[in-house]
């Protein structure tokens, strides 16, 4: 998909906010904890290729979730290690070692096939990942874990590290949580042979359970500035957000009491109202749950009214604005601010989607 640089709407992402939110974090681990960066999903939103430069210095390693999402990475540049926490399949294995890329390995099925395939492990790094309760991939007992380690060694592979993933760290009740850090604590404890690198922690582990942080952390939303768990718990300490979402009035009109607007005439005027139509639309991301919510249009909330069409809102404004004045869809303007988790709440999901949705036709700007 193109970027639509001819038209007003973009995002807005300030990379000094992400550089200050990774030194906020990693001042509030245990020294020597390694910091993994997750950019994967095009860091979240916010530009992979752009933000991994930028916070190259800063991190030890990063997370991607697939060998094309690496692959990117490596070709702009980026030197550091990378490691994709997603299933690959065996046949791609030659890619991975190619790009110099870390893969995740979840199952013994895996190594069969390789093996079965005849392909050569030597010179990939592996990760192995542990299901402690997330029910996604993973090895879910101790002997399929040793067994793994050592298959992938004779194979030729170096195993570097163990991790897994936790379900429910972003929220009050840990009883989850704490089961699985006690089944993946336990299994890694009593391994034949333990890899160097053992982490657990993501963005919501790292900020709310620091006790229990091993020697690396992965940090994904945290590290652009946003709560992971939307409003439940407040963050321990500041982060700045990074991400802004702009466009502008590209047509302004009065119409009258009981005009309808937009497909299905699912609004109709109560009287005399000015509409402006913003250039943004359920194929950018903007979805068409977002009528009803609003946008900021000098300082003041604007009621989107109408349906959202795949290209455009239409926003019911308190007076006429001339054509090029600024709409603010996320961020702030004037003494108001529209933030990710409030635009989440309207979807009834979660920051993170409200991100990772917004196409490739709204171009980023850096600063």
């Amino acid at each position: 998909m193109v970027s639509s640089l001819h038209r007003p709407t973009k995002a807005k992402v300030d990379l000094q906010a992400i550089n200050d939110n990774i030194e906020i974090i990693k001042a509030h681990l245990p020294k020597k904890t390694q910091f993994f960066a997750v950019v994967k999903a095009n860091a979240y939103g916010h530009g992979a290729v752009a933000v991994s430069k930028v916070i190259e210095k800063q991190v030890d390693t990063f997370c991607v979730s697939t060998i094309d999402e690496g692959i990117e990475l490596r070709q702009s540049g980026i030197k550091k290690p990378i490691l994709i926490i997603g299933a690959i399949l065996p046949k791609d294995v030659t890619i991975a070692i190619e790009y110099d890329l870390l893969v995740t390995v979840a199952s013994l099925e895996w190594l069969e096939a390789v093996q079965k395939e005849g392909l050569s492990l030597s010179g990939l790094s592996v990760h192995i990942k542990v299901d402690s309760g997330m029910g996604r991939i993973g090895v879910r007992h101790l002997k399929d874990a040793n067994q793994l380690i050592k298959g992938l060694k004779e194979a030729g592979a170096s195993v570097e590290g163990i991790f897994t993933h936790f379900a429910t760290a972003d929220e009050k009740d840990d009883s989850q949580y704490q089961k699985q850090l006690a089944f993946f604590t336990s299994l890694v404890n009593q391994l034949e042979e333990k890899p160097a690198i053992v982490h657990s922690s993501n963005s919501a582990a790292s900020l709310w359970h620091t006790e229990s942080i091993m020697t690396a952390v992965r940090v994904g939303i945290a590290l652009y500035g946003l709560n992971p768990s939307g409003d439940e718990i407040t963050l321990p300490y500041p982060l700045k957000p990074a991400f802004s979402l702009e466009s502008a009035l590209v047509n302004v009109k009065e119409i009258s009491s009981g005009a309808s607007v937009g497909y299905g005439a699912t609004y109709h005027a109560k009287q005399s109202e000015w509409i402006g139509t913003v250039p943004i639309g359920y194929a950018d991301g903007w979805t068409r749950d977002m009528q009803g919510f609003s946008v900021l249009v000098d300082g003041q909330f604007c009621e989107i009214v109408g349906r959202v069409s795949m290209d455009q809102i239409t926003i019911r404004l308190p007076q006429y604005y001339p054509l090029g004045t600024k709409v603010t869809l996320i961020g702030q303007n004037g003494e108001q601010m529209i933030t990710t988790t409030q635009v989440a709440q309207q979807r009834e999901t979660i920051n993170y989607e409200v991100l990772c949705l917004l196409s490739e036709r709204i171009p980023r700007e850096y600063k």
